[in-house]
C-alpha cells in the first residue's frame, strides 16, 4: 500500500490531487517507489509547469492526458518518453535548445535500466527507492538505532542478518550480493559523502557469532579513517543523547532535488518531502550528532569493544 499523508495547508489543482512539496509523505511497501533520475526529471518539468503558470489539471487538459499521469510524471513514479518531450517544451515554452537538451538526457537516464534489476526480485520497492537516491546524492545522513547502516556492513554481518529473516539459502546470497554492490558503487562515487550516527546498543547487540562482530567492530575502526565517510558514536550510557529520531536518513542533492528523508520499518519505509517534515528530522539528526562521539574518541571505544569478542 502507499498512504499519502495530507497536509491542511497544501493547495489543490481542480482535479483535486495535492500539488507542491507541502504534505508530500509517502509510506511504501510493495508498490512502485520513485527513483531519484525520475524525481529529478520530474521536479524540473514541474518548476517549467509552474513558471507558465499552469495547473496540474491545466496542464494534463492541454496535453490530451489526464492530471493522475501528468502528476506521477513529477513525483517521480512514471517517465515520460523521448517523443512526449516536444509537448511538454512547447506547452512549458521550454525554448533554449541547452535546456531542452538537458531534459531530454534527464528522460533517457530515467528510462534506463537500474542497476539493480537483476536483484529486482529479492529486493523490496522502497528499498530500491533508497539505492537509487543514494547513487544521486551529494550527501547521506544516517541513523540507524537497531542495526549497522547497510554501506557500513561487512559482507559476514549482512549475511548473518538475512539468515535471520524469511526467504532461501539462494534469496540471502542474492541480498548479500545486492547489498555488496550497493557497496561498490558508494566507493566508486567520490562526489558522495557519508555521515553516520551508530548507536552504541546496535554494536551490543550481538550478530551471528563473536568473530563476524570483531571483524565488523574493526571494520569500523578503518571506516573512521575514510576520507568521505564521517562515523559518530551515540554512547549508551549518557542522559544527554537523545535518540527520539529514530531510524531515519537524510539525503541531500544539491541543486538538483530537494532534499528527502526517510525512515524505514519492519516493512515498508516512509519517504518525507514535506519541508517541515524533512527540516525537524534534519534539526534532530544534527542536534544528535553534535551530543554524539566524534571520529578520534569513537575509534577509541570500537577498539575497546573489540576485545570482548576475542
Amino acid at each position: 500500500m502507499a498512504e499519502q499523508l495530507p497536509s491542511a495547508a497544501e493547495p489543490e489543482h481542480g482535479s483535486g490531487q495535492k500539488t507542491g512539496r507541502k504534505g508530500a509523505v509517502r509510506y511504501l511497501q510493495d508498490e512502485p517507489a520513485p527513483r531519484a533520475a525520475r524525481m529529478v526529471l520530474g521536479s524540473a518539468l514541474r518548476r517549467c509547469r509552474e513558471a507558465v503558470g499552469l495547473s496540474v489539471g491545466e496542464a494534463a487538459a492541454r496535453l490530451g492526458g489526464s492530471a493522475s499521469k501528468v502528476s506521477r510524471i513529477e513525483s517521480g513514479l512514471f517517465s515520460p518518453k523521448q517523443q512526449d518531450l516536444p509537448k511538454l517544451f512547447a506547452l512549458y515554452e521550454i525554448t533554449d535548445t541547452t535546456e531542452q537538451s538537458q531534459l531530454r538526457e534527464l528522460a533517457s537516464d530515467a528510462q534506463q535500466s537500474p542497476w539493480w534489476q537483476p536483484w529486482s526480485t529479492v529486493t523490496p520497492k522502497y528499498l530500491q527507492a533508497v539505492v537509487s537516491f543514494e547513487d544521486m546524492a551529494t550527501r547521506i545522513r544516517s541513523y540507524e538505532p537497531i542495526y549497522l547502516h547497510g554501506l557500513l556492513q561487512t559482507p559476514e554481518y549482512s549475511r548473518a542478518l538475512m539468515e535471520r529473516g524469511r526467504g532461501s539459502a539462494i534469496i540471502h546470497d542474492e541480498m548479500v550480493q545486492f547489498r555488496t554492490m550497493r557497496r561498490q558503487r558508494f566507493d566508486a562515487a567520490s562526489d558522495t559523502n557519508l555521515v553516520c550516527i551508530v548507536d552504541e546498543s546496535s554494536l551490543m547487540r550481538p550478530v551471528g557469532s563473536a568473530d563476524i562482530m570483531r571483524k565488523q567492530l574493526e571494520h569500523l575502526v578503518a571506516l573512521t579513517f575514510h576520507p568521505r565517510i564521517q562515523l559518530r558514536l551515540a554512547p549508551l550510557y549518557d542522559y544527554e543523547t537523545s535518540v527520539a529520531l529514530g531510524p531515519t536518513t537524510i539525503f541531500d542533492f544539491g541543486r538538483r532535488l530537494a532534499t528527502i528523508a526517510y525512515s524505514e520499518g519492519y516493512d515498508g519505509g516512509l519517504f518525507i518531502e514535506d519541508e517541515q517534515g524533512v527540516d525537524s528530522r534534519t534539526k534532530a539528526f544534527d542536534l544528535l550528532a553534535a551530543r554524539s562521539l566524534g571520529p578520534h574518541a569513537m575509534r577509541r571505544r570500537l577498539q575497546h569493544m573489540v576485545t570482548r569478542f576475542r
